[in-house]
């Protein structure tokens, strides 16, 4: 159903910086550069960053990102920390979300909301 999302960003090589960790971690990587957005995907363009210059109102997005399990949901959140994310909901068990839904929350720098997803259903 959606080919693909992005976040308008403030300053694209400060959040290059942590999208490239996170989505590391997630076993995604860049698959397209410019001097005005960057885009993040397996195969093609899924994921997108653009340069907006200014940063986005409050409470502007919320995605979640699949991740291969409960490794890859912790070390993509570490990845996200490192990076100059900064911490929504440490990794863990959601039960409220599903019986095995594993996540982690983190805002991006911008303080645009990241869900990083293991056990979804």
């Amino acid at each position: 159903m959606i080919v693909h999302i992005g976040f308008e960003v403030a300053e694209l090589a400060r959040s290059a910086r942590f999208y490239d960790a996170v989505f590391h971690a997630l076993g995604a990587r860049r698959t397209f550069e410019s001097d005005r957005a960057i885009a993040y995907g397996r195969d093609h363009e899924q994921f997108w960053i653009t340069a907006r210059g200014r940063r986005p109102g409050p409470g502007y997005g919320h995605v979640a990102l699949a991740a291969a399990g409960r490794a890859a949901v912790d070390g993509g959140y570490a990845a996200g920390l490192a990076n100059g994310g900064s911490d929504d909901g440490a990794p863990g068990m959601r039960p409220q979300y599903g019986p095995m839904y594993y996540a982690a929350y983190l805002l991006d720098p911008d303080g645009l909301r990241l869900e990083l997803v293991a056990g979804a259903r």
